[in-house]
């Protein structure tokens, strides 16, 4: 890692390449959350989808990243990483910008926004996994707590303002054309990604293993390493149970809150901004609790209150429903950030520089194929058993998941503890 990319010296506010980089987190919020919002609407409104057309749109857009994304991972370690970044943006660019450009001579198909959707998520996610791989190389170890944290927060600022920003163009232009404002935010994000240094395109260092012949090979020793590091294995298991119980509840949420729960639209959207704030306070304040409590015990402390936090769904239902469902989002959107910093920066310490692809990509997998099988399983148990047992069942499962990583570590693990202390300690 050449002192040019990663220099230790320069505080990160004024570190070039990482700067960029949460200028590119920006951009791509707000491009996804006008995308994720017109492109139903132009499926409902204009082209009379259903409410199964509509589900589909949403399973395309994430499906590519649970099954292709050990295969993004094994590609991300051969590419050379800025040329990728730069590519994958401006494809993105041309595939959200066809929309418009189709609705400027009247041929825009529902079968058009399924590929775009389809498309658009594959090029999501295989850059999210070359951006894990990148920032290692951006900022070096000892700053990874800080930087995950400072590229979250960035994150979450764009994920605030794009919903109402959508929702004034969508409004003002309509969805095709606003699906125009959309394909600009990403074609800025190429444009951010393109400043980065050359040197981002180097070899890794010495830490790089040898090259497998072929992604089959490489996926396999992608999956040795994740096997192989205890802690992070059980990051990921723990990870997919969090998934699975929070991806059920959410599934019902919407529906629990305004007919069992009654809650005006109002409401119903205040609970949201209030998960949207408390996400920001924690990427903001992830550093000092990691700090405070170390890396791996942060990562326990969060997850355990991420899982608990569950639990006041269906509390709701006992009375103050209102109140108890902002102290829900405010627990989980808290607590879920600060986990999810701390995994990220785990998976990165004790991940090879040139495996960080492979690692990256085959974590996203699991952890993003739990989410809709929970929305499915969610949905079915509550058509038989109830809302409310259901949602029990599945704050069950999130506490009993993030309980997991409280189970002790025998002797002979090999993460390397004094990286995550000197991390945690920044």
């Amino acid at each position: 890692m050449g002192a040019s990319l990663a220099d230790g010296t320069v505080p990160l506010r004024r570190h070039r390449p990482f700067v960029l980089l949460c200028g590119e987190q920006v951009a791509s919020s707000v491009g996804r959350q006008i995308t994720a919002l017109a492109l139903p609407l132009l499926a409902v409104t204009d082209l009379g989808a259903g409410a199964f057309g509509a589900a589909a749109l949403l399973a395309l857009t994430y499906l590519p990243g649970a099954v292709l994304s050990p295969l993004a991972g094994a590609i991300v370690d051969r590419i050379r990483l800025r040329r990728l970044l730069v590519w994958l943006t401006t494809l993105q660019t041309l595939v959200v910008g066809s929309i418009p450009l189709a609705g400027a001579v009247g041929h825009v198909t529902l079968a058009h926004l399924y590929v775009v959707a389809g498309v658009s998520g594959t090029l999501t996610f295989t850059l999210s996994v070359a951006l894990q791989a990148a920032l290692p190389r951006v900022v070096g170890p000892e700053r990874l707590l800080a930087a995950n944290s400072g590229l979250t927060a960035a994150r979450t600022s764009g994920q605030v303002g794009g919903p109402a920003l959508g929702g004034v163009v969508v409004g003002l232009l309509g969805a095709d054309a606003a699906l125009l404002a959309g394909s600009a935010a990403y074609a800025i994000e190429a444009f951010i990604l393109f400043a980065l240094p050359a040197a981002l395109d180097a070899l890794t260092g010495s830490r790089e293993p040898a090259r497998a012949k072929s992604l089959v090979g490489s996926l396999r020793t992608g999956l040795a390493v994740v096997r192989a590091e205890r802690r992070l294995r059980r990051m990921v298991l723990a990870g997919a149970g969090l998934n699975l119980g929070s991806g059920a509840a959410a599934a019902l949420y919407v529906f629990y809150a305004t007919r069992d729960l009654a809650l005006p639209a109002w409401q119903l959207g205040t609970t949201y901004a209030a998960y949207s704030a408390a996400a920001l306070a924690g990427a903001l304040l992830a550093g000092r609790f990691a700090r405070t409590s170390g890396l791996w015990r942060a990562t326990q402390i969060f997850g355990l209150a991420a899982g608990a936090a569950v639990f006041l769904i269906p509390a709701a239902s006992l009375g103050l429903a209102f109140p108890v469902l902002v102290a829900y989002q405010v627990c989980y959107g808290l607590s879920g950030t600060v986990w999810m910093i701390s995994m990220t920066t785990t998976q990165q310490l004790v991940t090879p520089d040139g495996m960080q692809g492979r690692a990256a990509g085959l974590v996203q997998a699991v952890l993003l194929t739990t989410v809709p099988v929970g929305a499915l399983a969610g949905g079915a148990l509550a058509a038989w058993l109830g809302n409310a047992p259901m949602l029990m069942g599945a704050a069950a499962v999130t506490l009993l998941s993030a309980a997991t990583l409280w189970a002790p570590t025998r002797a002979g693990a090999t993460v390397p503890d004094p990286a995550l202390d000197a991390e945690s300690r920044r």
